[in-house]
């Protein structure tokens, strides 16, 4: 730490390697088939996120709070893809594993920008759920288009904020042991332990990170359902519990499909296999902006109405 501070009033010259070297997978035949496979989950998951922007934009019943969070998921979904799986068929697929030092560093800023950005998307669909179902008659007043959309502006400002930090850190670090990324893009927690000098700042920040865009919003989403299921053993009928349940349930499969692969890796960090990291963690970056808009479509009323309006008036017209 001494180092790093003295680092900061000092003019001392940093070891920046010209460039850095993704390794990705070892040792598996024929893994190109699985660039190829996300290859194809991105085509979809470009075209689907494209759809459920188009539909909630065309149609003026969606324009309320809850389908602005769904909108800016969309959005994130669509630019978290596009920063990820390009780079990565072209690291992997076309042989250039070579990554510039500068290009390394805004990759990783767009990566996990996007990827924060989704668990943040997640908490203010939750959130909004939370007061449709135990304060209905109040969710008019407190959900509203304004606190909404600063909601979604201050969650961008907070996920922007400890990456640029990060980035920041990363720039006072020497690398003059190894260039290899073990990891499938520009991890911060395979790059900062390439330093030979002190990274205890960066260290610190990842494992605040965790907390912050991990535990915390899941432990939010869990208090929240388990809220939402007090408040709807209190309903009457088993109907009218259903009706309420339903329209947690695209966000709750949303949950389950993004935090799983998560928890999988984080709780077996010690003793998984490499390879399996990178599948775990690969997969739970690119399969939910895929299925994030079949869920909405398959399971939400409002998106599969509004769906059918915009194709007869098409098909009308």
């Amino acid at each position: 730490m001494n180092s790093f501070n003295s680092a900061l009033g000092k003019n001392i010259t940093f070891v920046r390697p010209a460039y850095f070297i993704i390794s990705g997978f070892s040792g598996i035949p024929n893994i190109k088939y699985y660039y190829v496979f996300l290859c194809f989950v991105y085509v979809v998951s470009v075209l689907g996120n494209t759809v459920v922007m188009a539909v909630i934009y065309l149609d003026h019943n969606l324009r309320t709070p809850k389908y602005i969070a769904v909108f800016n998921l969309a959005f994130v979904d669509l630019l978290g893809s596009s920063a990820l799986v390009p780079k990565l068929l072209d690291i992997f697929l076309f042989n250039h594993p070579y990554i510039s030092y500068n290009d390394c560093l805004t990759f990783l800023f767009f990566c996990f920008t996007f990827l924060f950005m989704q668990v943040f998307n997640l908490v203010a669909l939750s959130y909004d759920r939370l007061i449709a179902i135990m304060h209905p008659l109040h969710y008019q007043v407190k959900v509203t288009h304004r606190f909404m959309l600063s909601l979604i502006a201050s969650f961008w400002v907070f996920a922007i904020t400890p990456v640029l930090i990060a980035v920041g850190f990363l720039t006072r670090l020497s690398f003059c042991r190894s260039v290899v990324i073990n990891s499938y893009f520009c991890d911060h927690g395979q790059m900062f332990k390439l330093a030979c000098n002190d990274n205890t700042p960066s260290y610190v920040l990842a494992m605040l990170v965790i907390a912050l865009f991990f535990v915390f919003p899941l432990l939010f989403i869990v208090l929240s359902y388990l809220c939402i299921g007090y408040a709807l053993s209190k309903v009457a009928t088993a109907q009218e519990r259903y009706k309420a349940f339903k329209t947690c349930t695209a966000h709750l499969s949303r949950v389950a499909i993004y935090f799983i692969p998560l928890l999988i890796t984080f709780t077996l960090s010690s003793g998984i296999h490499p390879n399996a990291r990178i599948i775990n963690i690969s997969l739970s970056s690119v399969f939910p902006p895929m299925l994030n808009p079949i869920i909405y479509v398959l399971q939400t009323q409002e998106i599969k109405v509004s769906v059918k309006k915009l194709f007869k008036v098409r098909k009308e017209s």
